[in-house]
């Protein structure tokens, strides 16, 4: 499938896992989740849906627990509004991307700042 298509699919898949997310499901495990990427396999079988959570790993626990229970619920609405041949299933999995940007920024935040840089000899002695 050429990678232009993917990209569609994967897109696709996210608008309508985030949309129903944050419109229908009433799961108190479910708190602020948000949906940051999708990776659907080759051959439409299996959707890997990337979300980040606000909160502590207790919380990242639960919205994760809540998410795998409503998977259902959201492949039926994907099959219902995109037409595929196959509609993949859902595997929710935190994306640590944020997290390690933040940690990131706080070091480089952290670090002490660099002498300037002489203009005039730009760097040499």
């Amino acid at each position: 499938m050429p990678a232009a298509r993917m990209r569609r699919v994967n897109e696709a898949v996210r608008e309508i896992v985030s949309a129903h997310i944050a419109e229908d499901l009433s799961d108190p495990r479910i708190g602020f989740v948000t949906v940051t990427a999708v990776d659907t396999s080759p051959d439409l079988r299996h959707a890997r849906v990337f979300v980040t959570v606000l909160g502590g790993q207790p919380e990242r626990d639960d919205a994760l627990a809540g998410l795998a229970s409503s998977r259902g619920y959201l492949q039926a609405q994907i099959g219902s509004e995109l037409r595929m041949k196959r509609t993949p299933t859902l595997q929710f999995t935190y994306d640590e991307s944020t997290d390690r940007g933040l940690r990131i920024s706080q070091l480089l935040a952290e670090a002490p700042a660099a002498e300037p840089v002489d203009e005039d000899t730009e760097g040499r002695p």
